[in-house]
């Protein structure tokens, strides 16, 4: 029988109010393939009056990846991109050498309760390209592939699986779909990717002889096929892909194949340079009190 990693999220807040289950980095595993950030937001209830609320901030050698299940966030950058994405989007924002970016709930819905859930994750750059030029790329959902197979609903958001191919472009080999599956049905997960996980966003899913609830995340084998059976209708995430090409550094909101570029872009933050502050934006996130290690 396959042997798989377990791993618990634990609970934080994003900005003032944004509750979120962050399962990676974990102190038992670091990353799944190029995914060294995972963040599970809400599902929140936002009264009247409330909304998301990052300010501006830095990132430098990673990709953010954002897709929303409920809800809408409103997202500025330092390229000058404003725009709103709203569920089965994606937003992929390429850091780079640096970019700031700010997340908020659209001015429009802030009148109305409403609720907000999606998942965010962030995908190390390879070394080529860690501190190379930025980049901001919308892809509506009607772009994602659907594919519907034994009461599997499969989206895949990057790569390519279930035979179908993401036109999401990445700088490294990518998997990441999201999963409803009706309870008692099961879906064999394609073993051609070298590291996977399974992160269970609602309900329950036996992985071949283990049982995963909500929040949970699962590392799997490499190279092993593994079938996963919902116990009840259940929402989930597969992805992974290629190892990354050498270790990494992370601190506070930036990666990085070298330390001294997170002390690098730590500095500039913190003396307003480099970073080109978001359109319509005049606060920012403050560094941490504990700086980073040499």
């Amino acid at each position: 029988m396959p042997t798989l990693l377990r791993l618990h999220g634990r609970d934080e807040i994003v900005g003032a109010n944004l509750p979120v289950t962050r399962a990676l980095p974990h102190r038992d595993r670091r990353q799944i393939g190029p995914f060294v950030f995972w963040d599970h937001m809400g599902p929140a209830e936002l009264p009247p009056g409330a909304g998301v609320d990052v300010p501006p901030h830095p990132h430098i050698g990673l990709a953010t990846v954002t897709y929303l299940f409920e809800g809408a966030i409103e997202h500025r950058d330092s390229l000058g991109n404003e725009l709103t994405i709203t569920p089965g989007d994606i937003n992929l924002m390429t850091a780079g050498h640096g970019i700031a970016h700010s997340e908020r709930s659209p001015a429009g819905e802030r009148d109305t309760a409403r609720r907000i859930h999606g998942l965010q994750t962030w995908l190390a750059l390879p070394i080529p390209v860690e501190d190379g030029a930025a980049d901001f790329r919308h892809y509506p959902a009607t772009d994602l592939p659907v594919i519907e197979q034994g009461g599997a609903w499969i989206n895949v958001l990057i790569g390519s699986a279930f035979g179908a191919a993401s036109p999401v472009a990445v700088a490294s080999p990518t998997l990441y779909a999201v999963v409803r599956l009706a309870a008692g049905r099961s879906l064999t997960l394609p073993a051609d990717y070298v590291e996977r996980g399974v992160y269970v966003v609602e309900g329950e899913l036996d992985l071949e002889t283990e049982r995963f609830a909500a929040r949970e995340l699962a590392a799997l084998p490499g190279g092993e096929t593994i079938v996963a059976t919902a116990l009840n209708d259940t929402l989930f995430a597969l992805f992974g892909g290629a190892p990354l090409d050498a270790p990494r550094a992370m601190w506070w909101n930036f990666v990085s194949s070298r330390r001294e570029l997170i002390t690098e872009a730590a500095r500039d933050w913190e003396n307003g340079e480099r970073f080109v502050m978001p359109p319509n934006e005049t606060e920012r996130l403050p560094l941490p009190k504990t700086r980073p290690s040499h």
